[in-house]
């Protein structure tokens, strides 16, 4: 049994490609006000939001148990609405060596499709593969959806 693994998944959207990812890149902060029971903080660390090589930490609820994350904004590609962590502290690296997440948002029809990639390594073979934080994912995905369909009004920032 392979100790490194990749879980991916798509979220189907009514929100822009753009709009999406602007809350990942340069609005991580604004998260928790859209799903403030699954994320309930959001803290630039170091460095710029949006800006590769800043360390983001975050505050969120997994398993029903509070968690916390570390992560450095690995890479970011603004034409294509993806953006790449790689988390560098936290509860995940308790049973992963390493963690990487990468969310992209692809236009579709008159919405967009959310891509969830997940690549890790575990520490060892009893370490399940996280599909529960995959299942969080597309929970969050789905609230902010919400939260961005009820704000696009007229006078909108």
């Amino acid at each position: 049994m392979s100790l490194c693994g990749k879980l991916e998944t798509d979220v189907k959207i009514k929100v822009p490609a753009s709009k999406f990812h602007e809350m990942f890149h340069r609005k991580p902060h604004h998260i928790s006000k859209a799903c403030g029971d699954k994320i309930q903080g959001c803290q630039l660390q170091e460095g710029e939001w949006g800006k590769v090589g800043s360390i983001i930490y975050w505050n969120y609820c997994h398993g029903g148990k509070a968690s916390v994350a570390k992560e450095v904004v690995e890479a970011v590609d603004e034409e294509n609405n993806k953006i790449c962590f790689k988390v560098v502290e936290g509860d995940l690296l308790k049973d992963y060596k390493s963690f990487r997440i990468t969310i992209q948002c692809i236009p579709k029809d008159k919405g967009s499709v959310v891509h969830w990639i997940f690549e890790y390594e575990k520490r060892h073979e009893k370490i399940p593969d996280s599909h529960s934080l995959l299942h969080l994912c597309v929970a969050i995905s789905k609230d902010i959806e919400a939260h961005l369909l009820g704000n696009e009004k007229p006078c909108g920032a």
